[in-house]
Formats: structure tokens, sequence, C-alpha cells
């Protein structure tokens, strides 16, 4: 494992967005401060979490200096791919380059609000991705073909997104699911973070032992359409160790509570229930909680075949922790299990190649 990261939904109560956005910067600040390599925050509509990570990433990049900001995941299915492209380079030209974007295709669930489409919502999702690609990429938009009033460009003009951020095409990532969308993602040149439910899961086969056949499809999908080796694969999972008696009680009350609700588990205040239950639909797979004490917890990691095969561990923070409780969770992992692991703190890192 050569890198550590984190994936938060900066969640708050309700009525404490203000607070709860601080301190998902404070959190950012702590996590660099342990070396940690990656943060990443998940999009959220109308509930108690982030909503906007773009604007959340350039305010939290000018409090950190090295640590990579991700998103994990955002729904291609309902952005404006141009004007994403435009907020998304600004962001990284303003973080100097650490910009890490992670998309899934997104569902229809939001259509009321957002507007419905002929396609269905994988198509379309596609397709705003692979508009927002080209435009991250700095590839023409349009071609200007007629004037429009007197500011308006020259006939001939290639339309390309400005400000551009050229290495940023090369650091987008597909948040994949399913064996299928991780071979579709190796194909379109992405990156690849997996997270802690999978579809497609054959009947009596675990979660683990599939993320690892999905990586090694992905890994071979990628160097059949690209000639080279696949970037570094990232995976979010609950890795929870407890050096204290109290935090091994708090860590498995988490997983007692996810295995009875499933994805319902660890909601701020105020947010609202998910849509799905511990009695996840057929074929679906929700990863397991490793918790107890560091030895433990660190031979369990070892033996996860999917967690092994990975270059990247993103812990999954629960929702309903706040900065405290995560800055001693994120210490607690940096300190006990990731080393067991092979980890090196970033700080080392750098203090070595100077």
């Amino acid at each position: 494992m050569t890198r550590l990261g984190f994936n938060t939904r900066v969640s708050f109560p309700t009525g404490e967005a203000a607070r709860g956005l601080r301190e998902g910067i404070e959190l950012f600040r702590a996590a660099e401060d342990l070396g940690y390599q990656s943060g990443w925050a998940y999009q959220r509509h109308f509930d108690n979490y982030l909503s906007s990570p773009i604007p959340f990433f350039a305010a939290a990049g000018q409090h950190t200096t090295r640590i990579t900001l991700g998103s994990a995941v955002i729904p291609a299915r309902y952005q404006e791919p141009v004007l994403l492209a435009e907020a998304a380079c600004t962001t990284d030209l303003l973080i100097g380059g650490r910009l890490q974007l992670a998309f899934s295709s997104g569902t229809d669930v939001w259509d009321a609000v957002f507007g419905a489409v002929t396609t269905d919502a994988r198509t379309e999702g596609q397709r705003r991705l692979a508009r927002f690609l080209s435009a991250v990429a700095g590839e023409s938009l349009h071609t200007v073909t007629e004037r429009h009033g007197l500011a308006g460009p020259p006939v001939g003009t290639e339309l390309r997104v400005t400000p551009p951020s050229p290495g940023l095409r090369n650091r987008i990532w597909y948040g994949s699911g399913s064996i299928a969308s991780a071979v579709t993602a190796a194909r379109q040149g992405l990156r690849l973070i997996t997270g802690t439910i999978l579809h497609d899961v054959p009947a009596g086969e675990t979660f683990p032992v599939h993320q690892a056949r999905l990586i090694g499809a992905y890994r071979a999908a990628w160097a059949a359409a690209h000639g080279t080796p696949a970037p570094p694969v990232a995976v979010a999972a609950s890795v929870l160790p407890g050096p204290t008696a109290a935090l091994r009680d708090t860590y498995a009350a988490y997983d007692r509570q996810r295995r009875t609700q499933g994805p319902a588990a660890s909601r701020p205040a105020g947010a609202l229930p998910p849509a799905l239950s511990a009695e996840l639909p057929a074929g679906m797979a929700m990863s397991p909680v490793y918790h107890g004490d560091p030895d433990t917890v660190t031979a369990a990691v070892l033996a996860d075949p999917g967690l092994s095969a990975a270059d990247e561990l993103v812990l999954f923070l629960p929702p309903a922790f706040g900065l405290a409780e995560n800055v001693r969770l994120l210490t607690g992992l940096a300190q006990t299990v990731a080393p067991a692991l092979g980890w090196t703190p970033a700080l080392e890192t750098l203090a070595a190649a100077r």
C-alpha cells in the first residue's frame, strides 16, 4: 500500500452547515499533518452533506499545501459538463494541480428538480462525462460560424475551456461498482476508485473476492487498451483500529449499526434515510467493517484480497462522526495499521527526498 487517503461526507446536523464545512477543511488539514496523501469528499444533494465539492476544494486547498483533494464521487447525470470543466480547471490551478475528480454515471432520482431526458440515466451520465473529458483535455468544443454582436469571437474561432489546466485530464477517476463499469473506465483512460457497495456480485462470492476480480479486470482492460500498466487503484474501506477499549467499543457499535441498517447507518442529526436498507437487492454487496485492536485489524486487511490488490487505501469515515472522532480515527490508522501495510507518511517521503 503506497498511498493512504480518507473519504468524508462533510456532514453536519441540521442548522449547522457552516460549522460542518469549516470542520471539513480542518479535517483535510489534520490529515495532511498526519502524512495522508489524499482526501476525498462525496457529493450528495438535498441532504445534510456536502452538495457542491468544487468550491469546497478551492477553499480547502488554501489551507493545505500537499494533500490531493478529490471527489468520490460526482454523479455526471446532473452536471453541465462545460461549466463544471471551467470550475474544475480554475480550482485545480488555484490549489496547485492537486484536484482529483471521480465520477459515476448517476441515477434519475432527481429528474423532477434537474430535468428529465429521453435517455436512461447511465447513457446520459456517460454522454455528459465524455463532454466533460473533452473540455478538460483542452479540445475544441465549438467552431464559431457567425458573429454575434460586437463582443462575440471572430468567425473561425475554436472555443476551448479557459483557463486551461493541462494536467487535470490525467487525474480524472471513475467510481466503479461493477466489473463492467471498471472495464469501461479503463478503456476511457480513467483512473479507478471503488467504494463500499458493489453491483453484479455473483451469489456466494464475497465482497473482497469480487473487489479483487474487479481490480484485476480493470488492469487487464487498461493494458489491452493503452499498452501500458494501469495507474494506481484506490479502494474505500472501513478500517477502524481501536488502540483503547473505549474506541474498540465505539467501532464495534458502528459495525453493528451498519450490519443492521446498511447504508442508513451513521447519519448526522436530521439527515434523510436512504432508500437502501441492510437487505440489499440481489447482486449487491456491502464491504465489511474491520475493527478491533490494531493487530487484529492489520491481519484482516492483509487477508482481504480486494484491499491487498489496491495501491491506495481510502478510509471511509462514518458520516455521523464529528471532527474530533474523525481525527482520532485518522491518527489511529496512520500510527498503527498503515505502517504495517508498507505505507510511509508523505512528510517522511518529502524529508527523504530533500
